[in-house]
């Protein structure tokens, strides 16, 4: 009797367990009300589910797999509570508490980055390392070592929290961390883009509630925070990969099969249906599973699971990556679903292409697309033209021909009509994937000019951390080799480059010019939101206005090695009736009767009066 009642409990207590349930909690008052709970646990699916307080289960769905069960709920016009599942088996029962909890205030309308801000980008792990203890964790396979370009070496969200001041002064508005979820690939984790359980912190970086506490101090200071969202892939450690839902939660070749990266083959009419197919379900590489987007489950999966992250984490906007590698329909419906929950909320898009034409179709809005009736309704994408003329080196050309020099500027800007929001463009010369803008120019020059572009033209910018010290790195070397770590980071560096005191007379150079040129943008209407005319270039001279009604900024950036002569008459549409302009970077003024002399090498924003 006493061996029958001791089975009789083992059997039990399995029997009750529950091993994981996400959304592990959600809110009432939202948009998408219509919350798909997933149970998981040994056997679950065996169960008859039933929910307390009078809220309405409108739908069970079960998988091949037993251990899952999905259990939507309607939670509209219901109140912040405590609910009870109660799971029930023949005679057998148990229960599983689930909360619904009061959104913030305003929550649906908050105001997310636009053209306004300056975005900082960092990798945590090389930025600074705020807590030592947590550089390695049991619950993850990777421990720390500073010995390996691409090891883990320990900078985490504390460290962040630590220097925000730091980024604050330098003029940025925004931060933009890369991934923070776990990660427990066996190496390389430390990029965190292959992701072992997206509603987690990597215990390397943190806790959920440290987020929570960088979004928090990085409101205290007026600036925002961007995730880094990934919807096209996870880890081959993620945890679902060892007991899947569906088969087909991934995309099976079966196994792995690698993307051809063609994305193109989205709009291209004259594609195969094989290659198309590749594109998108094909794997990155063998430690990242592509995600199914097209099964239901999967795609509500993912759209709960950023819109919880939202109102978790009070989050400012997203960065997705690898947006074209979705079913393209699939991301428009996540992507929509995001925004229909907050009108305001800004995604950009990592559309990684090579032609206006098709980095255009990924706008929301966008003409071309729609001539295929499509809308990703992604409101910003990122301009990797511009930046692919900078990685190629044209500031190298310092004679000008009909496409070469600065031409390639005036060409690459001659082709915004194709976008339907030309202010919604990240605008970057470099990020954590690229080479680093300061191997690609040694010259601080170069640097000069390149941050005077990005901090005068249309759309947003993003500058990747350390190039305002003048860090370098090459991808020749390795990947770990541009996500260095950050001088200052670690408490046996020895110097803090965070600190005026601690930086080199090269290091402030850089830092001073960045600092300058960001916080004079910070209150310009004009660069944030004007209209540009700019003009064919000469002498390798590119000169372009920024203006709106009240008021007008001339940038001439002269990129030859020779001092050169502008004849300030032929720019007389847009000077109109300014006498003088002054220079933002040294204060010097201009007489715009005269005609203006500009040194080789150098520019000149000049803010007419």
């Amino acid at each position: 009797m006493k061996k029958f009642f001791l089975l009789f409990l083992v059997t039990s207590l399995s029997f009750a367990q529950v091993d994981r349930v996400e959304p592990p909690f959600w809110w009432n008052d939202m948009e998408h009300s219509d919350v798909q709970i997933m149970f998981y646990g040994k056997n679950i699916a065996e169960n008859q589910v039933s929910v307390s307080n009078g809220i309405i289960i409108k739908g069970i769905q079960k998988t091949e797999n037993p251990n899952y069960v999905f259990v939507t709920i309607d939670t509209k016009n219901t109140t912040a509570q405590d609910l009870v599942f109660t799971f029930k088996n023949k005679n057998k029962s148990f229960t599983q508490n689930y909360s619904l909890k009061s959104r913030k205030e305003n929550s649906k309308f908050r105001k997310s980055f636009d053209s306004s801000d300056m975005i900082y980008l960092l990798m945590p792990d090389r930025f600074a390392n705020g807590n030592p203890n947590n550089d390695s964790h049991p619950s993850v396979i990777e421990k720390a070592d500073r010995t390996k370009i691409d090891g883990r070496y320990g900078g985490d969200i504390d460290g962040m929290i630590k220097n925000l001041d730091y980024i604050k002064d330098l003029g940025a508005t925004t931060l933009w961390p890369t991934p923070l979820c776990e990660d427990n690939d066996e190496r390389g984790s430390y990029h965190t883009y292959g992701q072992s359980d997206v509603y987690k912190i990597d215990p390397r970086f943190g806790t959920n509630e440290d987020y929570v506490k960088l979004s928090n101090e990085l409101h205290n200071r007026d600036m925002k925070l961007i995730m880094d969202y990934v919807t096209n892939h996870w880890s081959y450690n993620h945890w679902m990969m060892k007991d899947m839902p569906t088969y087909d939660w991934f995309h099976q070749f079966p196994g792995f099969k690698q993307t051809n990266f063609k994305t193109t083959t989205h709009s291209d009419t004259n594609a195969s249906e094989t290659d198309k197919n590749l594109a998108t379900s094909g794997w990155f590489v063998k430690s990242m599973p592509d995600l199914n987007q097209k099964n239901p489950l999967v795609l509500n999966y993912l759209i709960q699971n950023a819109i919880w992250w939202i109102e978790y984490a009070n989050l400012d906007g997203f960065r997705v990556d690898t947006y074209p590698y979705t079913d393209k329909e699939s991301i428009a419906l996540w992507t929509k679903a995001v925004t229909d929950e907050y009108p305001n909320f800004n995604i950009a898009a990592e559309a990684w292409l090579y032609s206006h034409a098709q980095i255009s179709y990924w706008q929301k809005d966008s003409k071309i697309a729609a001539i295929q009736s499509y809308n990703s309704y992604c409101p910003t994408v990122m301009d990797f033209m511009l930046q692919t003329i900078l990685e190629k080196g044209v500031l190298k050309e310092e004679k000008q021909n009909w496409n070469e020099g600065v031409t390639k500027f005036y060409d690459t800007f001659s082709n915004d009509f194709l976008y339907p929001n030309i202010n919604n463009m990240f605008v970057f010369a470099e990020n954590h994937d690229t080479q680093r803008i300061n191997f690609v120019y040694p010259k601080f020059d170069d640097y000069k000019i390149t941050m005077a572009l990005i901090a005068t033209i249309r759309g947003i910018p993003q500058l990747y951390y350390g190039s305002e010290i003048g860090m370098t790195g090459s991808k020749n070397v390795g990947d770990g080799d541009i996500r260095r770590e950050f001088p200052g980071g670690w408490s046996d560096h020895k110097q803090n480059a965070f600190t005026k005191e601690g930086r080199t007379a090269e290091q402030e150079k850089y830092h001073a010019v960045t600092k300058k040129l960001f916080n004079w943008r910070k209150n310009k209407e004009v660069i944030h939101s004007g209209k540009t005319t700019h003009y064919i270039p000469e002498n390798n001279v590119y000169v372009y206005f920024r203006y709106n009604e009240k008021e007008s900024v001339m940038v001439i950036m002269n990129n030859s090695v020779e001092k050169q002569k502008m004849n300030i008459n032929h720019f007389k549409e847009s000077i109109k009736n300014n006498t003088s302009g002054k220079d933002v970077l040294t204060d010097k003024s201009f007489d715009l009767k005269n005609d203006i002399e500009i040194e080789g090498k150098s520019v000149l924003i000049l803010e007419l009066k």
